[in-house]
Parts: structure tokens; C-alpha cells; sequence
């Protein structure tokens, strides 16, 4: 603390509480909940790939029934594992989302 802000302080008799990083307890819970969105929106970036990923494996799904209708049964079966699988990262991402938000 500089010599004019001790001098502030003991006239008006208030004391800033600062940790040993120089930032009150308010300014701590800024930082941490500003910490804690940018993380979130980090984690929900996921979700983007995950539907580009479902995109392609439907689309791949139509090409493939346009070049042999008679395997249509048996490729949808494996397009709709792929979505399933592509899906979960998309799941994944929302959970890490909610439990950075919510939890920590």
C-alpha cells in the first residue's frame, strides 16, 4: 500500500481486506465464476464436433443407400450405432459443462 492510501485508510477508518495477491474476497469470486463460464463454454465446444461427426455419418449413410438399396436395413443399423457413439462425446461435454458450472 502506497503512503496516501494508508493515510485514506486511517482517516476514514477502513481497512481493505486483501489476501497476500492483493484482491479482496469479492474480487476472488469474480475471477472464479469468470473462470468457471469461460470453462464451461470451453467444454460445450465439444458438442460442435459431435454434430458435424452425426452429420457426416448420416450423410455417408445416404450415399451409401443410393449406391446399394439393397443393404439399406444393415447400414442404417451401423449409422445409427455410429450415432449413438458420436453422440455420447456430445453427452460427455454437457456433463463436464454442468459439473464445472454447478460443482466446483
Amino acid at each position: 500500500m502506497s503512503n496516501l492510501s494508508k493515510s485514506v485508510c486511517q482517516v476514514s477508518k477502513f481497512k481493505r481486506n486483501e489476501n497476500k495477491h492483493g484482491m479482496t474476497r469479492m474480487e476472488k469470486f469474480e475471477m472464479l465464476e469468470g473462470a468457471k463460464s469461460m470453462g464451461a463454454g470451453a467444454a460445450t465446444i465439444a458438442s460442435v464436433g459431435a454434430a458435424v461427426g452425426i452429420g457426416n455419418v448420416f450423410s455417408s449413410l445416404i450415399h451409401s443407400v443410393a449406391r446399394n438399396p439393397s443393404l439399406a436395413k444393415q447400414l442404417f443399423g451401423y449409422a445409427i450405432l455410429g450415432f449413438a457413439l458420436t453422440e455420447a462425446i456430445a453427452l460427455f461435454a454437457l456433463m463436464m459443462a454442468i459439473l464445472i458450472l454447478f460443482v466446483f
